[in-house]
């Protein structure tokens, strides 16, 4: 028989959605047989309502119904702090694989967790090993203070000792990303089954294997290991829900109060990669709108916090309100003047901020109570304004973003934490709020202006 390997990742905010994560658990069952490994690698117990609501504990929903076989951590794992990290990997039904993260000196979660792993299936073994993406300190204040190490070395001194205990095949999980297909150049592995990144991805580097599944339950990598190994995408859409894992998800909707419709929108609002990193949209003008509105401030911003999932249209629910951003971040008010507000809006661009990254030109923020005009040939903001009025360096603004951006230089280096003067509420509560009180907006209205941007016009 040959070994095939079901690989999920970033399940994310699917369990916000109790039938889809019941396809992607339907998927799993009608593919899986006795020659079958379950694997993950990552971002499957956060982030989302649900995640926000019980502290990560709803991905158990699925695990118990699925009982994988191997995951590992991402950076999102660690977003409701590291108890409940630990408490993810004790409870994963299988083996929980990490191999390079590490805490105070000692690899996290130890007791826990494990480097890697045997596997026997279809008449062979095969060897996991599981790596954390470095970056996870940097991306995740509430993992601050992990020391995330090289991954390679990790797989290679694992992969030896796997190889060593009989493996027939090893095959690294990772959430590293990108870096998958470098990784693959300084290990010897058969396979990187990855995460992180949302996109569906398919390569051989060499001779291994570099795949990832994409994100929210959306699709499922079957892998079958030989003298080559290939690898299969499935859309979880083709497949029946496994209603044990909806129901169980929908009754933990109910009874955080997740169900209760708190709008109605006439025309659908999207979420798009282009609707949440483009610039103004619908969705954006929504999010900062209501920054603004609960931080009693001047202005918002906001760049990249906005969940891509399917359209909020008809009856909006508050869970469909709290998965725009469903992160743990309160909306905070800074006090800066005009020349730094200036410099925070030149933030906005991400190819400003990361000049050597290959990212697409149109990455950009959205903005509240805020006109501006960017030339994006040399990242500069021509024209600003505040209510209407011309930004000036020496005038005071309140400026109303998230928490997050103030924590991290991940997103915003021009504000940080001395510059806030009040946080208001979670986020999550400010656009549920807004949302009964305002409604969800569907038109955009000209606040970002880029004349000088070479792709096409996103809305």
């Amino acid at each position: 028989m040959t070994v095939r390997i079901l690989h999920y990742s970033d399940v994310e905010n699917a369990h916000d959605t109790p039938e889809r994560a019941g396809r992607l658990a339907g998927a799993i069952g009608e593919l899986r047989d006795d020659s079958t490994v379950v694997t993950g690698s990552g971002d499957n117990t956060a982030p989302g309502v649900l995640s926000l609501a019980c502290d990560g504990a709803q991905a158990q929903d699925f695990y118990d119904a699925v009982d994988p076989d191997v995951d590992t951590f991402g950076n999102h794992d660690f977003d409701h702090g590291f108890d409940a990290a630990r408490r993810a990997a004790r409870e994963f039904p299988g083996a929980w694989l990490n191999a390079n993260a590490y805490l105070d000196g000692e690899r996290f979660a130890a007791e826990h967790t494990t480097p890697s792993v045997l596997v026997d299936a279809g008449g062979e073994t095969v060897g996991f090993v599981g790596v954390a993406n470095e970056a996870t300190p940097e991306m995740n204040p509430k993992a601050d203070a992990l020391d995330v190490r090289d991954p390679a070395t990790a797989v290679n001194d694992a992969a030896s000792d796997l190889r060593d205990a009989g493996a027939d095949h090893v095959v690294v999980v990772s959430h590293c990303g990108d870096r998958d297909d470098e990784l693959a150049t300084e290990v010897d592995a058969d396979a990187i089954l990855g995460g992180h990144e949302h996109d569906e991805h398919l390569a051989r580097v060499d001779s291994t294997l570099v795949a990832r599944p994409g994100a929210c339950g959306h699709g499922l990598l079957a892998v079958r290991l030989g003298d080559e190994v290939t690898a299969t995408q499935h859309d979880t859409a083709d497949f029946p829900v496994d209603e044990s894992v909806a129901d169980a998800l929908r009754e933990r909707k109910d009874r955080t109060g997740l169900s209760a419709v708190v709008a109605t929108v006439e025309e659908p609002v999207t979420r798009t990669e282009r609707d949440r990193k483009g610039g103004e949209s619908p969705v954006g003008n929504f999010v900062t709108d209501a920054m603004r509105a609960a931080g009693a401030a001047d202005a918002a911003f906001v760049f990249g916090g906005i969940r891509e999932d399917d359209p909020l249209e008809g009856e909006v629910t508050a869970g469909e309100i709290h998965g725009l951003c469903p992160f743990d971040d309160e909306v905070a008010v800074a006090e800066v003047d005009g020349a730094t507000l200036l410099d925070a809006l030149r933030d906005l661009s991400f190819a400003a901020r990361h000049p050597d990254e290959d990212v697409p030109a149109w990455w950009f923020g959205q903005v509240s109570g805020i006109e501006l005009v960017y030339d994006d040939r040399d990242h500069a903001v021509v024209e600003a304004s505040v209510g209407g009025d011309p930004i000036h360096p020496d005038d005071t603004y309140e400026v109303a973003l998230s928490d997050y951006h103030v924590e991290t230089d991940h997103i915003v280096r021009a504000v940080g934490p001395d510059d806030v003067v009040r946080t208001a509420v979670p986020l999550r509560d400010a656009l549920v709020a807004y949302a009964r009180e305002a409604g969800v907006n569907t038109d955009v209205e000209g606040r970002i202006q880029r004349p000088y941007l070479e792709t096409p016009t996103l809305h």
